[in-house]
């Protein structure tokens, strides 16, 4: 009786960022629409047939999106940057390297965000005096740092042997391999995952409302909290949050089906 070969198990990917939508996927991408028109309707639709508060609402709130989008933008950039310092680290044949590496990535992968906020801000905020928007940078690009390292790592593992051996062969340092030949195919498989984790990065920069920076969800808090109007308060910030993000799992979406494009 012949052995039987076992299939390779589905691989599930399920991110806690936002669902990308894709034309492949007509029913995600139907939903998308529907969230988004939806949110926007509705945002008008409370605007205009309550304006008071929806519309004082709307007014106090543009300072905090534009914070919201400084800390998620500046965050993104350093953490695409220790991410692949990092990720580069862990496919190094230097111990010493692989090993730092390594240890930064479990090390921040088991702590909280919320804990990593509080360390650098409050712990270390004894010894460096830094602003709290700084604070909150350093800790998220830290922290999704780490998630962003090991993605480059798989997708540079993805790309197969053979090209750097050819590579190589033609005269290439291992720098030129890697710049010209490595990281262009393996970009393929980086960019979905990473567009996630740049997702769940800009649901994640609320958490830092609790440094005093002043974003989209404090700024709801303070209005809420001069009359007591929670409920219109977060409904507006759950509604701007949501637009927010379904623009930017949109972005990454486009960015997908254009890399899909042979």
């Amino acid at each position: 009786m012949p052995k039987s070969v076992s299939a390779k198990p589905p691989h599930i990917d399920v991110s806690e960022g936002g669902a990308i939508p894709t034309r492949l996927d007509r029913g995600l991408f139907t939903a998308w629409r529907i969230a988004f028109f939806g949110a926007v309707t509705a945002v008008i639709a409370l605007v205009t047939l309550k304006p008071d508060p929806y519309l004082d609402i709307v007014k106090f709130l543009p300072d905090g999106i534009l914070v919201t989008f400084q800390v998620t933008v500046m965050s993104i950039v350093l953490s695409l940057i220790i991410g692949l310092f990092a990720g580069l680290g862990r496919l190094s044949r230097n111990p010493i390297i692989n090993g730092i590496a390594s240890l930064y990535v479990e090390v921040i992968r088991g702590i909280p965000l919320l804990v990593q906020l509080f360390y650098i801000y409050y712990a270390l905020g004894r010894v460096v005096n830094l602003p709290a928007i700084t604070c909150a940078v350093i800790s998220m690009s830290i922290c999704y740092g780490a998630y962003i390292a090991e993605i480059i790592r798989a997708g540079i593992e993805s790309v197969p042997g053979g090209q750097t051996e050819a590579a190589r062969s033609l005269g290439m340092t291992p720098f030129q391999t890697m710049r010209y030949v490595i990281l262009p195919q393996a970009i393929k498989t980086i960019l979905p995952p990473v567009g996630n984790e740049c997702v769940a990065l800009l649901k994640d920069s609320s958490l830092v409302s609790i440094l005093a920076v002043s974003d989209l969800l404090r700024r709801g808090r303070e209005f809420a909290s001069q009359g007591f109007e929670y409920f219109e308060a977060y409904t507006m910030v759950a509604l701007f949050y949501l637009i927010i993000t379904l623009i930017l799992s949109k972005l990454v979406g486009i960015m997908e089906d254009r890399l899909n494009v042979d």
